[in-house]
């Protein structure tokens, strides 16, 4: 099956369209610089904002994955809602069967944070044309690269003691980055999955600060916490900015959604696409290995720049 997966070259794109491949299905990987892109998949031009350049990307597919967000910058909401629009005509004018779509987890009848409130919205705009979409939701999806991920690890590594705001005890659901992309490329080829949703989630639920705790200990550190009741989402956001890589818009949008809570209130995912998901402390050692592997690459590159150069002279 010919498949286009926009966000290729992101946290979850990237290993989606590894994956992809893997399974057999012949992978289109958009990007708005195909000559830079170095991924799995062939590179397709394509913008959000560019409705021509969706409807060039998307012609032959069969299905399409939207995996894409403006979460760091302050008009998300409005450009979100724009791009999914765009998308959406885009793919029914290329007769396209199916859209599968990853968003957010949370009830419905809960106040959403405008993180969550926009991938609701996502989801119902890519429904707009009639076109079947699917889609999984999911809270904390747990690897390396991933935005909230790097927040987690980089509080526990940068800040032995801390004092945190009220949405530390918040319960959440965890998920690996690998499960996610297993259910993604299931729900493809399981039947009846069109125009439904679905909940994603690992085994265990968990508060953020117990989250951030066990990395600790895996991690043999002695992590020393301080909730403080007062502490704004937007004092909260500039402190993430602070001691973490993460920029402050992005931190507000997550902090916002960190004070809801995430967890699956429906399970029917694991009878489509049956197996057994890692567990907290599993996922976290993967991340840490899959960081470590990195670095060690990087390390040697660099090393190995240092030598040619050397030789040169």
């Amino acid at each position: 099956m010919r498949i286009l997966v926009t966000g290729a070259s992101g946290f979850v794109g990237s290993r989606l369209a590894t994956a992809l491949e893997e399974a057999g299905h012949d992978v289109r990987a958009m990007t708005r610089r195909p000559a830079r892109y170095a991924g799995v998949g062939t590179p397709v031009a394509g913008d959000v904002g560019d409705e021509a350049s969706l409807k060039a990307a998307l012609e032959g597919c069969e299905a399409a994955y939207y995996l894409v967000h403006s979460l760091g910058d302050p008009d998300f909401e409005r450009k979100d809602a724009e791009a999914a629009r765009a998308f959406a005509r885009a793919a029914a004018a290329g007769g396209v069967g199916r859209i599968v779509y990853l968003g957010g987890l949370g009830r419905d009848d809960d106040r959403l944070s405008p993180h969550l409130r926009s991938r609701r919205e996502v989801e119902q705009l890519l429904a707009g044309t009639g076109l079947p979409v699917t889609v999984l939701r999911a809270g904390i999806v747990v690897g390396h690269g991933g935005v909230s991920w790097e927040m987690t690890r980089q509080l526990v590594a940068h800040l032995p003691g801390m004092v945190t705001p009220r949405w530390v005890s918040t319960r959440t659901q965890p998920v690996a980055v690998a499960d996610v992309v297993r259910y993604l490329v299931g729900v493809l080829d399981a039947p009846g999955t069109e125009g439904r949703v679905f909940e994603v989630g690992g085994p265990e639920v968990l508060t953020y600060l117990q989250m951030l705790t066990r990395v600790a200990d895996i991690q043999n550190r002695h992590l020393f916490v301080v909730p403080v009741p007062l502490l704004s989402p937007q004092l909260s956001s500039r402190w993430l900015a602070l001691v973490t890589d993460v920029d402050v818009a992005t931190g507000r949008s997550l902090i916002d959604s960190m004070t809801i809570e995430v967890v699956v209130t429906d399970d029917a995912i694991r009878s489509v696409v049956p197996f057994e998901p890692m567990d907290y402390d599993e996922m976290v050692l993967t991340a840490l290995i899959e960081r470590a592997r990195e670095r060690r690459r990087q390390v040697g590159e660099r090393r190995g720049g240092w030598l040619s150069r050397g030789a040169r002279r």
